[in-house]
């Protein structure tokens, strides 16, 4: 299941109780369900462009090699969608890969990303190059990431996010972990949890969309 972290902690109600019940994967640091799940819709809510990862995170992270060497990666039509409406819900998209891959740059074009990095060796200076571009604050950023070099941006932005199969250090510093692992339905799943967090009344709602 989802799981959301926050260094906070509080009592919970019974209702929270419950939720925390029926979804027994869910996993924070500290007790504080509700103060937990408040604090991912308050950082949801800040979003204005969310930046991706690639390997490992719109992939599964394989690299698959033909017999004459060429390279193939797999890529999920969901996720692709989840990207298409958040675009139509007026949020930026940005893709920041260590990899500087033609593959990569096909995807982006058939999904017409225009706010594509690739080859990036220094992740956290290319996407405050973005940001001042765009007159956007680190806060205002949802980063999704799998890997340690991701690390500098996700200990920064204001909704840092893990997919369910990252490294155990990226998940530590992550204030959501998906349930679902990268290529696979991770990234439509930190799409939804941004397209609804404007339009829900409270976190409680929110945590039962994203679930």
């Amino acid at each position: 299941m989802s799981r959301v972290d926050s260094p906070q902690s509080s009592v919970l109600s019974p209702q929270d109780s419950a939720l925390r019940t029926q979804h027994s994967g869910l996993r924070t640091q500290h007790s504080g369900l509700s103060t937990d799940a408040a604090d991912l819709l308050a950082r949801a809510r800040r979003v204005r462009l969310l930046a991706l990862d690639v390997d490992g995170v719109l992939t599964d992270g394989g690299m698959y090699y033909g017999p004459a060497g060429e390279v193939l990666k797999k890529f999920n039509t969901r996720d692709g969608m989840g990207l298409q409406l958040v675009r139509e819900a007026g949020l930026c998209v940005a893709l920041v890969t260590g990899e500087d891959s033609p593959i990569v740059r096909s995807r982006a074009a058939k999904l017409r990303l225009e706010d594509v990095f690739c080859g990036i060796q220094d992740k956290l200076a290319c996407l405050d190059a973005l940001l001042e571009r765009l007159g956007l604050a680190r806060e205002q950023v949802a980063y999704v990431g799998d890997d340690v070099n991701d690390l500098p941006v996700l200990q920064v932005v204001g909704l840092a996010v893990a997919v369910a199969d990252a490294a155990r250090a990226v998940r530590a510093v992550c204030h959501y972990v998906t349930a679902r692992p990268g290529g696979a339905g991770a990234v439509r799943e930190v799409c939804e949890l941004l397209l609804a967090a404007p339009h829900v009344d409270n976190a409680r709602a929110l945590l039962e969309q994203v679930y």
